[in-house]
């Protein structure tokens, strides 16, 4: 048996608003994870004194996240 609710002057089956609930739990939590573009998460910015040790900053980091073959061990 389904049990019916009155709803807006309409009857709605449990069953309906069963698959109402999961479904838009499923979909909030899907577009949650879904992340935000890669060029937003570039990180905080870097308060260097000069160019060159800007430059050093950025391939540091660089080397340490895996874009330089050469740093590896």
């Amino acid at each position: 048996m389904v049990a019916y609710y009155n709803i807006a002057g309409r009857k709605i089956g449990s069953h309906v608003l069963t698959m109402g609930v999961l479904g838009s739990t499923f979909a909030g939590a899907f577009l949650a994870l879904s992340g935000g573009d890669k060029k937003a998460q570039q990180g905080p910015p870097v308060n260097a004194a000069s160019k060159d040790e800007e430059k050093f900053i950025q391939d540091f980091i660089k080397s340490v996240e895996g874009g330089d073959s050469k740093a590896k061990h």
